[in-house]
């Protein structure tokens, strides 16, 4: 064989290789959960725009991008986050819906560093029996997870069905997306003895699973935040863990390189639609580098999945690396993702 065709014998897979991760970076920057976020920063702007100077920050401990805002009360930090639920969602599977609203309130609590206290809601459909199911979805997530339903306020009278779920909660001691730093390891912890809600991308890895069982998994966060093993964290969203990154990368004012091939996936499942998911039980954490087997430890006690799948660098890109090739999915100094206000350091 000649140096020439030796050379284009390696050249050809490498570019097969980046053509590939090319055209995933280009689908992930498209996808419905990449385009729901980047809305994101043009409500904050606008609602920013119309606030008196100073009632935009009232006492709360972290900026408008966390999953909850957080706000100081002398003996620790309230919590407090709400999720809304698309149309289509309430309408086609409307228990699972319903459990959701309460479940994924729940996940926002702990990747604080806290802990749920109750939730209220806020019920649109068109008649009792559409909002029968709704209902007993959310019974049955807050019977799971032992958190109350407390009251709300409902309208069966309405010709859309409509969900949104308001939580409360407490932490000693946050976890933030603000906290990231140089140098950090970007830790993916997540329960893979679920399946897909199809056709949806929801990763069900609760419903059927003992209560107790969910309900210590969670446990894990706060705990890591009381040992001070970890101070930063966001829950896998709507946009994957791709997407769930960024929001934290955004907010603490970083970049970082991600191995793909190093983020933990269920056998057998398509990449793509893993790379949207969105897990009943997910978390993304940005970990000093002596507490990385520490934290993995904590995840893989419980029998839940945890890697090491990156490390954030002062770039202000995200970078994806699979096998030989690399692809700029993001790059905050041309283009927001949320508007998060940066608290980088």
């Amino acid at each position: 064989m000649t140096p020439a065709s030796s050379l284009a014998s390696s050249t050809g897979p490498k570019l097969a290789f980046q053509n590939a991760l090319d055209a995933l970076t280009q689908r992930l920057r498209e996808s419905r959960g990449f385009r729901h976020k980047t809305d994101i920063a043009g409500v904050v702007s606008s609602l920013a725009a119309r606030l008196p100077r100073g009632v935009e920050d009232l006492g709360q401990a972290v900026a408008v991008g966390d999953d909850c805002a957080a706000i100081a009360d002398g003996q620790g930090y309230l919590l407090f986050a709400i999720e809304g639920l698309v149309s289509d969602f309430v309408s086609s599977m409307p228990w699972f819906a319903g459990y959701s609203s309460v479940m994924v309130n729940i996940s926002d609590i702990y990747a604080m560093g806290g802990r749920p206290l109750a939730v209220v809601d806020a019920l649109w459909c068109d008649g009792l029996k559409a909002a029968a199911p709704i209902l007993e979805g959310m019974a049955a997530a807050a019977t799971t997870y032992g958190v109350p339903v407390v009251g709300g306020h409902s309208n069966t009278r309405s010709a859309q069905a409509k969900l949104a779920v308001s939580i409360v909660g407490r932490a000693n001691t946050l976890l933030s997306s603000f906290n990231a730093r140089d140098g950090d390891r970007l830790v993916m912890a997540i329960d893979l003895r679920g399946h897909f809600e199809d056709p949806y991308p929801f990763w069900n890895a609760s419903v059927g699973a003992s209560g107790q069982r969910l309900r210590d998994d969670l446990e894990v966060l706060p705990q890591l935040a009381e040992s001070g093993l970890c101070d930063a964290a966001k829950d896998i969203s709507m946009a994957g863990v791709l997407g769930t990154s960024l929001m934290l990368l955004e907010c603490s004012g970083k970049g970082a390189r991600i191995d793909l091939d190093a983020i933990p996936r269920p056998p057998d499942v398509d990449f793509d639609r893993w790379l949207s998911a969105f897990p009943s039980y997910g978390f993304v954490l940005s970990v000093r580098d002596e507490h990385v087997d520490a934290v993995l430890d904590r995840f893989q006690d419980r029998g839940l999945a945890a890697a090491v799948i990156g490390t954030v660098d002062a770039s202000r890109q995200v970078v994806l690396e699979q096998g030989p090739a690399r692809s700029t999915l993001w790059h905050f100094d041309a283009q927001s993702f949320i508007g998060a206000p940066s608290g980088g350091s």
